[in-house]
């Protein structure tokens, strides 16, 4: 997989795991957009607020089994996030096929020591999983 864009993923799981808002201010781009896995869409503002706010907490996050395309200065990333997690007081565990839109470019990308060098989150996309296939 794309070095860059592995360590991107890497520093997103952990930003997502302890509500890092300051991180997560700088890897999602401005006119971000995240559909959640019942079909609700969340502009970059909202999908902060529910850190900010205390309605979301990750007890575990993790981002496995990723495969990554790389398209110029654009990636689709297309994985697995699990989480132990609670919404609005409320158990939010799960599994979820994500797909995640990437663009490089953007300022504030990076983490002061070069990682992740310019790459935004642009939308990411989750669905539900159900026990695999045989």
């Amino acid at each position: 997989m794309d070095r860059e864009l592995a360590e991107f993923g890497r520093r997103w799981a952990k930003a997502e795991l302890h509500g890092d808002i300051d991180m997560l201010d700088r890897l999602l781009a401005e006119d971000f957009r995240g559909v959640g896995p019942r079909g609700f869409i969340l502009d970059k503002a909202r999908w902060l607020e529910r850190y900010a706010s205390g309605d979301l907490i990750h007890d575990s996050f993790d981002w496995k089994e990723v495969e990554v395309r790389r398209h110029g200065d654009a990636a689709v990333a297309i994985g697995v996030q699990c989480q132990q997690s609670i919404v609005d007081g409320r158990d939010a565990d799960g599994r979820f096929r994500a797909t995640q839109f990437l663009a490089k470019g953007g300022e504030g990308a990076g983490d002061g020591n070069g990682a992740g060098d310019g790459w935004r989150l642009v939308g990411i996309h989750l669905s539900a999983m159900s026990e695999p296939l045989p």
